[in-house]
């Protein structure tokens, strides 16, 4: 199997004045539900389809509980996840407030598996 990609022609906003370029983007094939994740790893191990889901409900629980706690969460060979911030800058330490961050967003840095994976795509126009 392939991911497919498609292209689309982009100006660089760093120099306006060059010709535009191409650029290949990862093309969806769907998407699968938490319910659907569940009856494959169902079909995959000996675990019920109950105990699964319930599984992965309370892992995206607890994954929110502790990431909202500042932690970086470690899920062995798949991989880790850790909120990470952006902000505008202050004149010095003191002048900065938390009002001064503007984006959040949740880092997931995949483990040896995924990254094999990557390492492994081939892909397919479409």
């Amino acid at each position: 199997m392939a991911v497919k990609y498609v292209l689309s022609e982009k100006r660089n906003p760093q120099k306006p004045d060059e010709p535009k370029k191409w650029y290949a983007n990862a093309k969806s094939t769907g998407e699968v539900t938490l319910k659907a994740l569940g009856k494959e790893i169902t079909q995959r191990s000996t675990v019920n389809h109950a105990d699964t889901l319930a599984v992965l409900e309370a892992l995206t629980q607890v994954l929110t509980d502790q990431l909202s706690e500042g932690k970086i969460v470690r899920l062995g060979d798949f991989g880790s996840f850790q909120v990470s911030l952006g902000s505008q800058g202050a004149e010095n330490k003191e002048k900065f407030t938390s009002t001064l961050i503007r984006s959040k967003k949740i880092l997931f840095r995949p483990g040896v598996d995924l990254k094999e994976m990557l390492n492994n795509l081939k892909f397919e126009k479409s």
